[in-house]
């Protein structure tokens, strides 16, 4: 190795534990030494090479990859320490980091790993997706109108596994050369068994109607720009706040800002906003949605106004009002798909008369028919632990297909 060579590589790895690399860099510190030689006892790998910043994508998979451990075993498989750290502290799953080619093929190699599962579209999933020896299916982090739901990407893999029957019209509609009737798998949202949502009014409903504001982020490109708060945010929330009928529960992105320094300026000043009125009247209520579930939140709200997003789907099962917006970025792309044809949309343009739309939605909920009339069409069976029954049987169904079209033995369950 020459000189020059030798001084990058030692200057990598000293980025490489120091932390200093740029955001959504893996570290690439494996344990790769270790595990060279091993057989392993799991037959699902939960592959995610992204850095801390994306674990709110596996972390809603938690209960449900539990669950399918206690069946099939699950190993979860990560590109970046840091991140393998973050999930060892909160969960009971394996986790390893592998940062080379070759120590995936020596692990790839021995033991019965039949299926890899897949939370997002990240370009490093080809590294194991190259592997013919096991079915890979694609989870997400979410069923939504987003273009990332119809991404021609979902041809990567050998099955989708999505939430209901909507998903599977929107990538038959959308993605041109797939059969949507074939490649996906309804499973509902498995993420709401964990937490059962409260369905109906809220049972310590008050004079005031709670507003959920549950933004998305800038989103990676203009064609997935559907965030909000940088157009409406702090408009949206001081309309409210001075109108004197709302209690505001706002829920930011976990990414938001991490592309636009002004999108993250105006999620800054919601903020401060919801700060400043919880000071002025401590006795309301206002307040951030921070350190709690999502199915907390929902259960704590009247009404939810959010982007075109996966909350919106979640939101359904509670029966209350749902306000969608419609930022009009330049660019952007979204399905025409039921439920946004359905639901009132919030265009910035609108502002002015928002307080007035939330509370007539609030009291009167035109749209209430059609939305329950969505419920299954989006989610399927919403009866607590149904989804989670139906996902464990989907991939139980999916190695068995897998190792049947190989010819080789389907490996027995843990739990029988």
């Amino acid at each position: 190795m020459s000189v020059r060579r030798r001084v990058r590589s030692i200057g990598g790895r000293f980025m490489r534990r120091m932390g200093m690399l740029p955001g959504g860099i893996p570290d690439g510190l494996g344990d790769d030494a270790r595990l060279l030689g091993r057989t392993l006892e799991q037959q699902v790998v939960a592959f995610f090479p992204d850095t801390v910043e994306g674990l709110y994508q596996l972390r809603q998979w938690y209960a449900p990859l539990h669950a399918l451990d206690a069946r099939r075993g699950v190993l979860v498989v990560a590109s970046d320490s840091r991140t393998a750290r973050a999930i060892r502290a909160e969960t009971q799953l394996e986790v390893v980091t592998v940062a080379h080619y070759a120590t995936l093929d020596d692990l790839v190699s021995r033991g019965d790993v039949r299926l890899a599962l897949y939370v997002n579209h990240n370009p490093l999933n080809f590294s194991m997706m190259r592997f013919g020896s096991m079915v890979h299916v694609s989870l997400l982090h979410g069923d939504s109108d987003k273009v990332v739901s119809v991404s021609n990407q979902a041809k990567a893999y050998d099955l989708s596994f999505v939430a209901g029957q909507a998903a599977v019209d929107r990538l038959g509609t959308y993605l041109y050369h797939f059969d949507a009737t074939t490649r996906c798998v309804p499973v509902g949202r498995p993420q709401l068994d964990e937490e059962p949502l409260v369905v109906g009014p809220r049972p310590d409903a008050d004079e005031r109607t709670t507003v959920l504001y549950a933004p998305t982020w800038e989103g990676a490109q203009p064609s997935a720009a559907y965030g909000s708060t940088e157009l409406m945010g702090p408009r949206l929330v001081s309309a409210l706040l001075a109108d004197g009928r709302f209690r505001v529960v706002a829920r930011p992105h976990p990414l938001s800002g991490v592309r636009s320094p002004s999108y993250g300026e105006a999620d800054a000043a919601v903020r401060r906003l919801i700060a400043a009125a919880a000071d002025a009247e401590p006795q309301v209520g206002h307040r951030m949605s921070a350190g709690e579930s999502l199915s907390a939140a929902f259960d704590a709200a009247d009404l939810l106004v959010c982007d075109v997003s996966a909350v919106a789907m979640d939101w359904l099962p509670t029966r209350r009002p749902l306000v969608v917006t419609d930022p009009r970025h330049p660019g952007v792309r979204t399905a025409s798909t039921r439920m946004l044809g359905t639901v009132p949309r919030l265009a910035a343009e609108d502002l002015d008369g928002v307080a007035e739309l939330l509370a007539r939605e609030a009291v009167e909920d035109p749209g209430r028919k059609e939305r329950e009339a969505m419920v299954s069409y989006y989610l399927g069976d919403t009866t607590p632990g149904a989804s989670t029954t139906r996902f464990l049987d989907a991939c139980d169904a999916a190695l068995e297909w897998h190792c049947t079209t190989l010819g080789v033995p389907v490996p027995p369950r843990r739990d029988a």
